[in-house]
């Protein structure tokens, strides 16, 4: 996502002063054209500081080289969002799977191949990543969530843990949840996540029992009231 925030202010200045120091790298677009794999944010800023070229790296790429490649060169920026991470994960897994792949091979025998293949390929990133292959799994259940909650895990006004568990809901229950969200006036906790999940595993995940769950005070949320001894024994003697 190429945002316009303080990050992109200081991107197109720096350009203005001394250019865009580091090419961007693109493939030929077979309608015409390049197609940008990484540089996406020094293209914008290029353009809000009046540039009307940049200098760029062509290479040439299959779809599935090309995917891992933008991945993993934007998975460098120090700011990545979670939805982001989300998507890339997702895109380079896929795009692993794809390679090598054979097409001559019997339907259970295909299946059993993409099955070995999917944890083979989790296993490289994870290595490659440094992230664990569970966290690259929870990272791409982010994918499963309607665009509304998803924008709201990217400006932290739901948990990352949360949303992994909100993402087992269906699409029209995930909307519901936003309308429940909206009539707690409040986000949702890992335990409420988690109980909303199995309300929609055993088909009881209704606007009102959900409204039910988000409602209630969360234990952090409830206030704590110190009273001193001697207070109490005026009201409450020792008997």
């Amino acid at each position: 996502k190429v945002l316009d925030d303080e990050l992109m202010e200081q991107t197109v200045e720096s350009i203005k002063q001394i250019g865009v120091v580091s090419p961007l790298i693109v493939r030929p677009d077979p309608e015409g054209g390049f197609e940008i794999l990484s540089g996406h944010r020094r293209l914008h800023a290029a353009q809000l500081a009046g540039l009307e070229t940049v200098p760029v790296i062509v290479k040439e790429m299959d779809d599935d080289a090309a995917i891992i490649f933008m991945v993993d060169s934007n998975l460098q920026r120090e700011n990545i969002l979670p939805s982001e991470r989300a998507f890339s994960y997702k895109m380079k897994l896929e795009a692993m799977k794809h390679q090598g792949e054979r097409s001559d091979l019997q339907p259970e025998t295909t299946s059993r191949q993409l099955g070995e293949k999917l944890q083979t390929s989790v296993a490289v990133m994870s290595e490659e990543m440094g992230e664990s292959q569970r966290q690259i799994q929870r990272f791409i259940r982010l994918t499963n969530l309607i665009p509304e909650i998803l924008d709201m895990v990217d400006e932290k006004k739901i948990a990352f843990n949360p949303a992994v568990e909100l993402s087992y809901l269906k699409p029209s229950e995930q909307k519901e949840f936003l309308e429940a969200m909206d009539y707690a006036q409040a986000s949702p906790s890992l335990s409420q996540a988690q109980r909303l999940k199995k309300l929609s595993q055993e088909g009881g995940c209704t606007l009102d029992a959900m409204c039910e769950v988000m409602n209630e005070i969360k234990k952090d949320e409830l206030d704590h009231v110190t009273i001193k001894n001697e207070v109490l024994r005026k009201y409450f003697p020792k008997s």
